[in-house]
């Protein structure tokens, strides 16, 4: 039986122990007239049986899934004979794919070693044993667990506080995933970044103004310990945000102020969701909209007035990134100004203010908070970009402040390092780690800073 099959069983003896469960607790007080007597609704209890019933399965179901390829994998390797392998001359990776491939289909059986063959027919052999029980496992696990639920139901059983604290502990594993998750990514980060500054000193990574990660084959070839002076990708980094957020702050601010408090409902209904729409634009569509429209307009009107724009510049992926961004400053600054008591208005206006300075002085300055922490989170936006950069700004690692040039940025250099086949040993690759360990501390800090200002000046209202 296939696992999709099964797994489709399973749903169905869920669905038949909830049956079951809800029968059983109608049967045991005399009927339909007696369900007042139960301490739950009857769905509880059929809710509680199908748990238990298919819980129980699930978990057995994945785990054995999991680990059935392994395991058989072992078992198959350890039936083979010792010389098994010198004989065809292959290697233990080598014979592994070879037999992968036959097992999956992809090569003919004639085509490989004879021990590989062996292995092939071994393992499909075990795979069908292992399926079957499989079957048998789960299915008298989730039986089980039907039996005994369906057992002790009774009409002083409190199915409904049980059913509650099952989903209870489901959403608790449901966050620990979450933030389990985080803790293996921070850790793999900081792991690989210690091997990193092991090789390299960490002052010559943050204070080196010369980023050249290239590192030759032969000892005595050119540039063969490399440079890793990560300076210029910071510079970049911050350059282009700089220019973006110059875009983006005032044009999100002024179009929600405008949409919060001047546009009448009609245009507030359609203009809103346009304006979201443009964070929904994958962002390589906006990298093409920087190379063929913004990047040769800029040309063009840097060779009108005499100035030298670069094919690929900061200016060019700092405007396209703030476009993109001007969405999440206007739609959370949006939410903050709508969040404004209408009370202080009116007292504002009753004490003879007009509408601008009442959005000057009272709204803005009750929303400020929100606001600021809306930009600072749409800055570790902008931060984290790759793809407009890689098209827009290019890859050269130059230290400058001329928008005019080509640069690049932090997230466009670990995409470089990590192409193609890579070692983990050589310091090339370790330093996209090192690199992504600097970006996860700054958008950290940034996200800190921004609830921290939510939560310091947040005002309160009656």
């Amino acid at each position: 039986m296939s696992s999709s099959l099964l797994f489709v069983l399973l749903v169905a003896l869920s669905v038949l122990a909830f049956r079951l469960g809800k029968a059983r607790a109608i049967a045991v007080v005399g009927g339909l007239r007696g369900v007042r007597d139960l301490h739950s609704l009857p769905g509880h209890y059929g809710l509680l049986t199908a748990i238990w019933c298919g819980l129980p399965a699930f978990v057995v179901f994945a785990l054995w899934i999991s680990l059935q390829d392994a395991v058989i994998t072992q078992l198959v390797l350890a039936g083979l004979p010792a010389n098994a392998m010198a004989e065809s001359g292959q290697s233990l990776a080598l014979m592994l794919n070879d037999l992968r491939n036959v097992v999956a289909g992809n090569v003919p059986a004639d085509m490989v070693a004879e021990s590989t063959r062996i292995a092939a027919a071994e393992y499909l052999k075990l795979q069908q044993i292992a399926q079957l029980a499989l079957t048998v496992v789960t299915f008298a696990v989730g039986i089980a667990g039907l039996l005994v639920v369906r057992a002790r139901i009774r009409p002083d059983l409190r199915a409904r506080n049980a059913y509650e604290r099952v989903i209870e502990w489901a959403l608790f594993a449901c966050s620990a995933v979450a933030v389990l998750t985080t803790i293996g990514i921070v850790l793999s980060i900081v792991f690989e970044a210690t091997r990193f500054f092991n090789i390299v000193p960490i002052t010559e990574f943050v204070f080196g103004t010369n980023w050249s990660p290239q590192m030759a084959i032969r000892a005595d070839q050119v540039g063969s310990s490399g440079a890793f002076g990560a300076v210029p990708l910071f510079a970049g980094t911050l350059l282009i945000s700089f220019i973006a957020m110059i875009v983006a702050v005032p044009i999100g601010l002024f179009s929600a102020i405008y949409l919060a408090e001047y546009a009448p409902f009609q245009v507030r209904k359609f203009v809103k969701p346009l304006l979201e729409v443009l964070a929904g634009v994958p962002t390589v569509v906006y990298g093409f909209f920087a190379v063929t429209t913004v990047g040769p307009a800029l040309r063009v009107a840097g060779e009108a007035i005499g100035l030298p724009v670069a094919g690929e510049s900061a200016l060019a992926a700092g405007l396209v990134m703030g476009i993109m961004i001007i969405p999440f400053v206007s739609s959370l600054s949006d939410d903050m100004i709508t969040a404004v008591p209408q009370s202080l208005r009116d007292g504002a206006y009753a004490l003879g203010a007009t509408r601008s300075e009442t959005i000057r002085q009272v709204v803005l300055r009750a929303a400020l908070p929100g606001i600021v922490g809306g930009v600072l989170l749409a800055i570790s936006r902008a931060i984290g970009e790759t793809m407009i950069v890689v098209m827009a700004a290019g890859l050269a690692a130059n230290l400058t402040a001329n928008p005019l040039e080509a640069v690049t940025t932090v997230t466009v250099q670990i995409v470089t390092l990590l192409v193609g086949d890579q070692e983990f040993d050589s310091p090339k690759t370790l330093a996209a780690f090192a690199l992504g360990l600097v970006l996860f501390l700054v958008t950290l800090l940034l996200n800190v800073i921004a609830l921290y200002v939510v939560r310091k000046y947040r005002e309160q209202y009656d």
